[in-house]
């Protein structure tokens, strides 16, 4: 099919299958993770920020396009987590930039090609030193090759077709740019997800609409409904439609709006009327968009997670309205052990997420109401969240916000210690970030692939050693590991080593920690906290 113009309609379905196909190959995407750490996110975090996007842009009822593509922006601005995430988010924005003065309601050849050199401008700027080698590159470099050669293109097919294949050699070329990925023989995980996007709306030109795919799950309950415990969505949604438009109506179109929204979808048609199974955690968006195609005849949403969901409603009751303080603390964290300990340090509100999850600028923005501070620090523990919290910091409105360089979980508890609720801001910033310039990070993990990082071999399965970011270690063995991890941290200068000690970690291991730790150096003094986190065995804090 030759498309000379998008219309509003196909807009909304080429966004909403290049997502889809982003969250169909997630996965994917997050197996290009550098470190061979099992806590790669790009892919996850990049579809999350996108489908926060197209949820908002379908519920938006508008018949403008300029209109949809700001909810689009908006939406996808307040979900973004993590850094590619966030660039993701402002390329979208930029393409709405790009449409704010369109003089007709569909987008031409020419249009079309403004918006994706907005959007890649726009995404540049929002990061204060661009890295080439990333998703930057690639969308600047596609739009720029497609802009050289406009005279070629007769159809929206044509061009946007030309800047896939541009985008694809760009993303090839990352590992040229970056020597890292090359190291680790990976191109940019960002610049492939973004990849398929772009292929996912090239099929919405062709006709071709996904379908959301379920995850692979290791058993099937025997019962229609999933046992609570299985349960990821809240609410079953099941309806009756009557159709507008029967003989043209398209199940294909239907399942690609819905599918996004949860999981267990089934879209029946019987001469005019359509029966919809779903399970959602928002069967609002649900029924707002099963409407275009009908009425409802028949309309059933059940909690699954009903008694759960009755003592959340009753902890909401019971909440009261907390007097506006001068100062506040909000963190991401992972780990039960973790959270409580910065919580016991002054922390005001945890975002739980980091390593495992990334929060997103909503999350934080959410944080930031619910503080009700005048001035409020955000800790991020994670360098992959600091653009998202810095986000949610540039659009908080009553509150000064500050965002400390704390890229890991050792880095902000140190900074904890330099915290005083009686000094100004610019003097709490100051010097928790020189506390923050003075520990050394470590953390030990287990890799997920044969790789070879910094000279270093590694096989799957092997414990990895990382010292402020870099691998430095890597054994079949664990206590073997930490021993050299530990060899390379602690110096003469070092006088405290903290261990935030992981699920996996054993009672005798807890127990054996201090000797292991002394038999490097017999001056320092350990403190043992049972971080209970996931992946990482051992997160390691020394001063």
């Amino acid at each position: 099919m030759v498309v000379r113009s998008v219309n509003i309609g196909l807009f909304r379905k080429m966004v909403m299958n290049g997502a889809i196909n982003l969250k169909n190959n997630h996965s994917k995407i997050d197996e290009l993770n550098v470190f061979p750490v099992p806590d790669g996110d790009t892919g996850t975090n990049m579809s999350m920020t996108v489908m926060s996007g197209v949820r908002e842009m379908n519920s938006c009822g508008s018949s403008s396009i300029i209109e949809v593509g700001k909810v689009l922006s908006r939406g996808a601005l307040m979900g973004a987590r993590g850094n590619s995430g966030v660039i993701l988010s402002q390329f979208f924005r930029g393409l709405y930039v790009g449409m704010k003065d369109l003089t007709q309601n569909e987008l031409g050849i020419d249009d079309l090609m403004k918006c994706l050199e907005t959007g890649y401008q726009v995404a540049y700027k929002a990061v204060m030193e661009p890295v080439e080698g990333t998703i930057l590159t690639v969308v600047r470099e596609a739009a720029e090759k497609t802009k050289e050669n406009m005279e070629r293109f007769e159809s929206i097919n044509d061009l946007l077709k030309f800047y896939h294949d541009e985008a694809e050699k760009s993303l090839a070329n990352t590992p040229n740019l970056l020597p890292v990925l090359k190291e680790a023989g990976v191109v940019d995980s960002g610049g492939a997800g973004f990849l398929e996007i772009v292929k996912g709306m090239l099929m919405a030109l062709d006709g071709k609409m996904l379908e959301a795919q379920e995850e692979a799950k290791d058993s099937v309950p025997s019962s229609c409904e999933p046992a609570e415990s299985e349960i990821k969505y809240s609410y079953s949604t099941e309806f009756l439609l009557e159709l507008k438009s029967p003989d043209t109506f398209d199940e294909s179109v239907m399942k690609s709006a819905l599918s996004y929204l949860g999981d267990h979808l089934m879209v029946s048609q019987k001469n005019q009327t359509c029966q919809v199974y779903l399970h959602t955690d928002h069967p609002g968006q649900a029924l707002e968009l099963a409407q275009k195609f009908g009425e409802f005849t028949e309309l059933k949403i059940e909690n699954m997670k009903k008694s759960n969901g009755s003592q959340m409603e009753k902890d909401s009751h019971t909440e009261q309205a907390q007097p506006r303080k001068h100062f506040a603390l909000i963190a991401a964290c992972f780990g039960e052990g973790i959270c409580s300990t910065f919580k016991d340090l002054g922390v005001d509100y945890i975002i739980e997420g980091g390593q495992t999850m990334n929060p997103s600028t909503e999350a934080f923005l959410e944080a930031i109401r619910q503080v009700n501070a005048d001035n409020i620090i955000i800790i991020p523990n994670n360098g992959n969240v600091i653009m998202a919290a810095k986000q949610a910091a540039e659009m908080a409105k009553d509150s000064q916000v500050e965002v400390l360089k704390a890229k890991t979980i050792a880095q902000g508890y140190v900074s904890l210690m330099s915290f005083d609720p009686e000094v100004d801001m610019e003097t709490n910033v100051t010097t928790m970030e020189e506390a923050i310039a003075h520990v050394k990070s470590g953390e030990l993990t287990y890799s997920i692939r044969d790789t070879e990082i910094g000279g270093i071999k590694i096989s799957s399965g092997d414990f990895m050693g990382i010292f402020d970011g870099e691998i430095v270690v890597s054994t079949p063995n664990r206590e073997d590991t930490l021993k050299g991890l530990l060899k390379t941290i602690i110096d003469e200068d070092s006088q405290i080593v903290t261990f935030f000690c992981g699920k996996d970690v054993s009672s005798q291991e807890l127990n054996d920690l201090e000797e292991i730790c002394k038999d490097v150096s017999e001056d320092v003094e350990v403190e043992i906290i049972e971080g209970k986190q996931d992946i990482y065995s051992y997160i390691i804090a020394v001063e």
